[in-house]
């Protein structure tokens, strides 16, 4: 494969900016036969096929993509699309015909895509009912002839295009608009896309060398999933995926901040805000936000505080916003405080596996109200983290109230979930205390320089039997619990790889931590950037375009170039 080229299988085509993307990927694990343009307006929809021909029948060449670039074929017989804007895609072609059409439709009724010719341009125009916009096909150069009846039916909506050398622009209109008029050679619509990404990758990976092979494409993965505010989000924002995970999460969007922080400050910030932009009256953060709803069935575990120490340092000239940042953070940590602890308790709770974002993890198996050490140490974290804001804005008497709360939660995590050993978890219900072989109850490392030394040399023991040469197996491999492909039952996943190697650097635990870090980095090198990784074997598993996973690469490998230098 040539550089910087990546498989559409694996990597969707798009640009910052744009809710549609070019990919075989129709729906969750669905590989259609051709490219499709899918829009993830209201959800994840493919729209049109895009399917190469030659002499009227479908033409077997393959395609292939690059940052600025997407071509079917090679030589006299070739077809290139780029991104000429965020919502228009212009295609050029010369030796082979493509036919635009409608995807498949749906069983379901009055769903689908209609097709007309507009009468004033001619262009060829697809209505889709589940995106609610239109998307209006213009040809520039070359012929064309239009397929099929102008209505939703069964037969086959499609404009052909072809000629020795033709061009045609695609556009998603969420409104009308004035007839297409090309505004730049296409030449120089490839040349634009290059160098916009090129500033990008610089900006965001400036180190990268031929010691982080993957860098480039973790920073292709970031750019390209970038959406402009648009629906329920009103901020540019960086999608876990432009394949089927197709939201922003409470908790993904700490590690995406976190990696363009240094490169892309403002848009950093951005990501950081955009889930806090729909904090409800009691504190609590939605579970994720997406173009056309925003869900609070569950919310996602506190690492905010954390994330927050961390920007700080990043952001140059540190957080934009301390005292909106500050008043988030509080309201963020009252409600645990207030609203997700069982009266006399000192330890907050999650109703379910889902709120620990380590949906079917072990300590869930039995129970659903369960008090984690990882909850715990997070909140302490964040109690911290509002002593140092609550300081920085002149309040004293806070700070100092914040960091008597983190103490007093800090002692009854090792007074009543440490036994001494290990940490464990208990039923918030019933104080029935259960103990496994899950990395969850391991996660208190990430209080770092604040664990008590015997505390943090028998935590590090236990992680050093979750290391496999894969990374940090979520359940050890012996467990009679382990799953190759059991999502939080053994797989290796990204924020848990983040998070462990910050605390194990600021316990001073180095060498476990350079070994997290390289085995991580590895693998995604080898595999992508998976949701997560089978433990044993390296295997990326579903999604290879997780930008949590690409921007924990980034975060690791930085840190890696920095520790190398002279």
């Amino acid at each position: 494969m040539p550089t910087g080229e990546f498989s559409l299988r694996e990597i969707p085509f798009s640009h910052p900016g744009s809710w549609f993307d070019v990919s075989p990927v129709v729906a969750e694990a669905t590989y259609a036969d051709d490219l499709h343009l899918v829009s993830h307006r209201h959800g994840m929809h493919a729209v049109l096929a895009l399917v190469p021909e030659s002499g009227g029948e479908r033409a077997a060449v393959v395609s292939g993509a690059t940052p600025s670039e997407l071509t079917w074929g090679t030589g006299a017989r070739r077809i290139t699309a780029a991104y000429a804007a965020p919502e228009t895609l212009r295609i050029a072609g010369q030796g082979l015909d493509l036919r635009i059409r409608a995807a498949e439709p749906t069983l379901t009724p009055f769903t689908g895509t209609y097709f007309f010719t507009d009468p004033i341009d001619g262009s060829a125009v697809f209505t889709s009912y589940e995106t609610g916009c239109r998307y209006r096909v213009t040809v520039l150069s070359g012929h064309s002839r239009h397929v099929g009846a102008e209505a939703l039916g069964t037969a086959e909506r499609a404009v052909v295009v072809g000629g020795d050398a033709w061009e045609v622009a695609i556009e998603e209109l969420p409104g009308t608009r004035e007839p297409y008029a090309a505004a730049s050679a296409f030449d120089d619509v490839v040349a634009a896309a290059r160098t916009e990404f090129a500033a990008f990758a610089d900006a965001v990976a400036p180190w990268r060398s031929e010691r982080t092979p993957a860098a480039e494409l973790a920073c292709y993965v970031l750019w390209s999933a970038i959406v402009a505010p648009a629906g329920f989000v009103g901020r540019p924002a960086v999608l876990m995926s432009k394949h089927w995970m197709d939201k922003v999460w409470s908790w993904d969007h700490c590690f995406t901040a976190l990696a363009l922080a240094g490169g892309r400050p403002e848009l950093a910030w951005h990501q950081f805000q955009v889930v806090f932009d729909h904090q409800d009256d009691r504190g609590a953060l939605p579970d994720s936000i997406t173009h056309a709803e925003v869900l609070r069935n569950f919310v996602k575990p506190p690492v905010h505080g954390w994330a927050l120490s961390r920007l700080r340092g990043r952001l140059p000239g540190g957080l934009p916003e301390p005292g909106l940042a500050y008043r988030q953070l509080t309201a963020w940590t009252t409600y645990w405080l207030e609203h997700r602890r069982v009266p006399g308790s000192p330890f907050a709770h999650y109703e379910h596996g889902n709120d620990s974002g380590w949906d079917n993890a072990t300590p869930f198996a039995q129970r659903r109200l369960v008090q984690t050490p990882d909850l715990a140490a997070f909140l302490v974290l964040q109690l911290k983290e509002l002593a140092v804001l609550a300081g920085g804005q002149g309040d004293a008497g806070a700070a100092a109230r914040w960091a008597a709360e983190a103490d007093s939660m800090q002692a009854a995590l090792l007074d009543e979930l440490w036994d001494g050993t290990k940490f464990v978890s208990r039923s918030a219900t019933t104080g029935a205390v259960q103990s496994g072989a899950s990395l969850l109850e391991l996660m208190p490392i990430v209080l770092g320089e604040h664990l008590p030394a015997d505390v943090r040399d028998k935590v590090v023991a236990g992680l050093e039997t979750h290391l496999t040469d894969i990374g940090l197996a979520t359940e050890r491999p012996e467990s009679a619990f382990y799953e190759a492909d059991g999502y939080w039952r053994g797989p290796v996943w990204a924020p848990v790889t983040v998070l462990v190697e910050d605390g194990l650097r600021r316990a001073g635990a180095t060498d476990l931590a350079d070994r997290v870090s390289a085995r991580f980095r590895a693998v995604c090198e080898k595999s992508g950037f998976a949701e997560n990784f089978d433990a044993l074997t390296g295997d990326g598993l579903r999604d290879r375009a997780y930008t949590w996973t690409a921007a924990a690469y980034l975060l690791l490998a930085a840190e890696a170039e920095a520790r190398s230098e002279p």
